[in-house]
């Protein structure tokens, strides 16, 4: 038996982790730059990151694969909230989103919203991989909290979700949140949306 079959690794060179890493890093620089998705083309990707045309095509069949890939890389995932309390679920989601405005690849997030209109199947690939993912996490909470009784049972969860995501995305790049923001976000959200009868 060979190799390949005694393994189950696919014929070919081995992926390189280091090159993936390069690739990923490159994108994300290129990314931010005023050009934006623009600027990125799997020629500028593979001089910067120091790799062939060949070693991009064999990851990544496009470049908007690559561009969501490398997004995917630089955010980071919300935590699993821990299910005790609706409260204290999306009191710590509402950090980790603040935690986010000081990434250093955030322009490259303002870059693909800013060129959605130019390019529409990048953004919405963006929105189905990176995005949604995560607004579901915040769904789950709000609909557990709907469920056991700590918010509204009218409540619109959509909506909800909405208020807390938009409150705690910057809307320039460098813009910071004060001390206590996401708390006092959650407190104000859950004015609105908690069941007062409790």
């Amino acid at each position: 038996m060979g190799e390949t079959a005694a393994t189950g690794r696919a014929p070919g060179r081995p992926r390189s982790e280091r090159a993936d890493r390069a690739i990923l890093e490159a994108t994300l620089d290129l990314l931010a730059r005023e050009s934006g998705v623009a600027g990125v083309s799997m020629e500028a990707v593979a001089a910067r990151a120091g790799v062939g045309k060949t070693t991009i095509y064999r990851r990544w069949p496009s470049k908007e694969a690559l561009i969501v890939d490398a997004l995917g890389a630089a955010k980071a995932p919300l935590p699993e909230p821990a299910g005790v309390s609706a409260r204290e679920d999306l009191t710590e989601i509402a950090r980790a989103l603040a935690a986010e405005r000081g990434g250093r690849h955030l322009r490259c997030f303002y870059n693909v919203l800013g060129s959605a209109e130019k390019h529409p199947e990048l953004y919405a690939r963006y929105k189905k991989d990176i995005i949604e993912p995560r607004r579901a996490i915040v769904r789950d909470v709000l609909r557990r909290g709907v469920a056991t009784g700590e918010l509204r049972a009218d409540l619109d969860v959509e909506v909800a979700m909405s208020m807390l995501v938009g409150s705690l995305t910057p809307r320039r790049p460098r813009e910071t949140f004060p001390e206590g923001y996401a708390e006092a976000v959650v407190d104000a959200l859950l004015t609105g949306i908690g069941n007062a009868q409790r």
